[in-house]
Order: structure tokens, then sequence, then C-alpha cells
């Protein structure tokens, strides 16, 4: 499964120590606390809310009058200039996430694009020109007339076995003798 290529951000990371340590958030009573935690989670799931703070208290599901009252301290975390509440704390993390995705977005296109280029031999003028022409056979590929396709190359070296004469088996003794030209006579004995 793959994410859609314009997905939000699930999430948005928060320190608590930044925040305990704000003295506007140090004194909020617990009802305005509350309704600031629920404007900045409605912030960044819809990026903006309602200025009236009847259309605001039913977005968060509170007391209008509750809301009204809490509003006057929790603005100090949020800005008004459009009419509507933004939180320019939570904005500035989007736009900073959406710059890191952009960079990976673009650092990965960079990579491939190399790595691609490595891969391919470049096309000659001809193939370019005319894209019904195969391209030209690269130079590295051996001609296949009286010449073996396979890169395997048979050891040059001995092997322990054959080397040492450590044969333990009369099959691998027969093996290695068959190998070196030797002819090897058993006598098979029926009791």
């Amino acid at each position: 499964m793959t994410a859609a290529p314009n997905r939000e951000p699930p999430a948005y990371q928060e320190y608590a120590s930044t925040m305990l340590a704000n003295r506007a958030y140090r004194l909020m009573t617990a009802s305005e606390r509350g309704v600031l935690w629920s404007m900045r989670l409605e912030c960044w799931a819809n990026h903006t809310l309602p200025l009236d703070p009847c259309a605001l208290a039913k977005i968060l599901g509170l007391d209008a009058g509750e809301v009204a009252t809490a509003l006057p301290a929790v603005m100090a975390f949020f800005s008004d200039e459009t009419r509507e509440i933004r939180c320019p704390e939570l904005d500035a993390y989007r736009a900073k996430l959406e710059d890191a995705r952009n960079a990976k977005v673009e650092g990965g296109k960079r990579g491939a694009d190399a790595t691609n280029k490595k891969k391919r031999p470049p096309k000659t003028r001809a193939a370019a020109d005319n894209p019904a022409m195969p391209a030209a056979i690269p130079a590295a590929m051996p001609a296949a007339k009286g010449r073996h396709l396979s890169t395997t190359q048979t050891s040059q070296t001995q092997s322990p076995v054959k080397s040492q004469g450590l044969v333990a088996d009369s099959w691998v003794a027969d093996y290695v003798a068959a190998e070196n030209g030797e002819t090897v006579e058993r006598v098979k004995v029926v009791i």
C-alpha cells in the first residue's frame, strides 16, 4: 500500500518541557488549558478555527460560556489575522515537515537519476534520432562465434582432497583418478 502523495502529516511533535516553561500556560486555569489543547488539536487537523466564540464552542464540543471565558488567556498561543484563528507555531511546524518531505522527494529523484545513468549505456546518435532503430550493441558484449558466453572459470588450484591425498571414500578416489585421466579397476567381491 502506498501513501497518497499529498497526505497531511498525521501528528506533530510536542515538547512538554517547552509548554510547561511557558509563563502564559502556567498562569492558565485548568479550564483554559483544556480549551487551549482542544484548539491546538483542531488547528492541527483543520488548520483554522472560527473567530466567533459560539461557532468555536460548537466545533470544539464545549460550553460556549466556558470558551468565551477562556478565549482571552488562550489567544496568546494563536493569531486571528485572517478573521480565522490559526496557530502560528503549528503552521511553522507543518511547513518545516513539508520542506523536509520535499527535500527527500528531490533527493530521491536525483539519486534515482544517478543510479539509472550508471545502469544504462549512453544511446548512440542514430538510435536517439530514430526510435525504431535498435540501440547499438555494447562493445563489452563478446561475439557469439566460437566463444563461450559464460564468465565462470575453472579453478587452477588443487583441492585439498587431491593435493593431500585425503580420500576417504572409494567413489571419491575413483572420481579424482578419472579427473586426472587415470584408469582404476575395482574387483567386486560377492559373498
